[in-house]
């Protein structure tokens, strides 16, 4: 294969990743070519393609869905001002549902309402299920088989993660940067300005809020937690 090929086949896969709007899994870019690529090869031409980007105000990253390109954290705030509506805000109460998911998942609604301690309402599963972030796993095998709720690829990719273990610890957590908001409706959930954009967005404050709420929520750390293995996706 020659050097010609192979910059061809690197600006195909560039090509791809800046137009799809979503991120792509190395599978899916060894489909552009007839025969498919190998992974190994696929994998390569993404390191190299990371590597000329590394200089520039968009960088090349790996999620949980695949790869795609997204503005580094520096330049975010500049970018704002193309959009100077606040991206929606989610309730307390959303933020401390979606992490008690999050870290201990998969979990019932009741495990949920057990570490809250208040009732959860329907609402803030739909709110979450809406914007793609939760989904149910399985049912536990216990009267009325509750449904288990466990985070999606949605989530992983809006923070920029490629699986649950990059989860800051809980620890480490900060609990200043929450504000008290009224419930979010469904509708103001699918807004895309509260995400990250695959090609320019970062998240915006949903890291922020989510260890916030996470860390409320560890203030019931002493609670037995549901009895189940976080399951990665």
């Amino acid at each position: 294969m020659s050097m010609d090929d192979l910059a061809r086949m690197k600006d195909i896969i560039e090509a791809a990743l800046l137009v799809a709007g979503e991120p792509l899994a190395p599978t899916e870019l060894a489909k552009l070519f007839d025969p498919p690529l190998e992974q190994e090869l696929v994998r390569k031409l993404l390191d190299e393609i990371r590597g000329a980007w590394s200089g520039r105000g968009v960088e090349l990253a790996q999620v949980a869905s695949g790869w795609r390109f997204r503005a580094k954290p520096e330049i975010q705030p500049y970018l704002d001002r193309l959009a100077p509506d606040k991206p929606p805000r989610y309730s307390r109460a959303a933020m401390e549902t979606l992490a008690i998911i999050a870290y201990r998942q998969p979990v019932t609604r009741g495990d949920i309402e057990s570490i809250r301690g208040v009732a959860v309402s329907s609402h803030i599963i739909k709110t979450l299920e809406d914007r793609q972030w939760i989904e149910v796993v399985g049912h536990r095998e216990t009267p009325g088989r509750p449904a288990l709720y466990a985070t999606t690829k949605q989530f992983l990719d809006d923070l920029n993660l490629r699986s649950l273990s990059e989860l800051p610890p809980l620890a480490q957590l900060d609990t200043s940067h929450l504000l008290e908001l009224p419930d979010a409706p469904a509708k103001a959930a699918e807004a895309e300005l509260a995400l990250a954009s695959p090609i320019l967005g970062t998240t915006a404050s949903l890291s922020d809020e989510l260890a916030a709420a996470s860390s409320s929520a560890a203030g019931d750390d002493e609670r037995d937690a549901p009895e189940s293995t976080p399951t990665l996706h």
